[in-house]
């Protein structure tokens, strides 16, 4: 009997009977937040704190959105404001708070065939690169960066489909695969600045253009709803989402640094 009790509850265990010792939360996120090591460095400490795991599916913002949209995910952690709110706004996430910032850089070759550290805004360096030519790599993966990509194009009076070409190439990739092409074929890309500290393959590439005002890169997270998808774990991803605005959560942001530089800005407001 005894061992047909123990069996029992090793069984219970396994379907989830001590929800503490095995907690976790699923996080739909960018890849910038991923591949710059953010993640890796600060989500130790959450756990340690809370003993709640996070599991990050570390996409572009676009497909991020769509998995938390499918239920697929308890929290989004992603860059796009406009498609944040919208996502609110339809009835699948609680609430959008402002986590962190950094911003957005033009790489291109050490050359600058554009002449784009000349240009005083990133409208009149995306201009010089349509007008040169110069190749250009997008991620082209509906990713927050891409979105602001074709935001700056449309901000710059270019129409991509009557004012582009062969100059202008698509990766269909993530960050570091597209600044990777970039670096292959000596094209300027938008990277957000946190990738690009990471990023490895420097060489023959610079930052072209850099601090223009419309150039801010926010992040927000939102809890998925439970209306929409009553599994999510809501008391969990909120811990999260608390942890993240707390004081203790945006040191952990602000204390991250590669090569002696901060990638990201905390500027939330706590949660109410």
């Amino acid at each position: 009997m005894r061992v047909l009790t123990s069996l029992l509850f090793a069984f219970a265990l396994l379907l989830g009977g001590d929800a503490k010792a095995d907690e976790f939360i699923t996080v739909a996120s960018t890849t910038s937040t991923q591949n710059s090591g953010l993640f890796k460095d600060i989500l130790p400490k959450f756990t340690t704190k809370t003993g709640i795991n996070v599991r990050v599916v570390a996409v572009g913002t676009g497909q991020a959105i769509r998995l938390a949209k499918h239920g697929d995910a308890d929290v989004l952690f992603v860059h796009h404001r406009k498609s944040e709110e919208n996502f609110v706004r339809d009835g699948f996430g609680v609430k959008r708070y402002d986590v962190m910032m950094n911003d957005f850089v033009i790489i291109g070759p050490n050359s600058d065939p554009a002449g784009l550290t000349a240009a005083k805004t990133a409208a009149d360096a995306l201009r010089a690169i349509a007008k040169t030519k110069a190749a250009f790599v997008s991620r082209g993966d509906d990713s927050g960066t891409h979105k602001r990509e074709r935001g700056l194009w449309q901000e710059a009076g270019i129409d991509l489909k009557t004012d582009g070409g062969s100059w202008y190439r698509e990766s269909g990739s993530g960050m570091g695969a597209t600044l990777n092409m970039a670096q292959g074929m000596g094209a300027y890309a938008l990277s957000d600045r946190g990738t690009w500290i990471a990023f490895k393959n420097k060489k023959g590439l610079s930052i072209a253009h850099q601090g223009s005002g419309n150039l801010a890169n926010p992040y927000g997270v939102i809890l998925v709803s439970d209306k929409k998808h009553p599994h999510v774990k809501t008391k969990a991803g909120q811990a999260f989402i608390d942890w993240l605005l707390s004081s203790e959560g945006q040191n952990a942001i602000a204390s991250f640094k590669l090569e002696g530089e901060q990638l990201f800005f905390p500027n939330a407001k706590a949660a109410n």
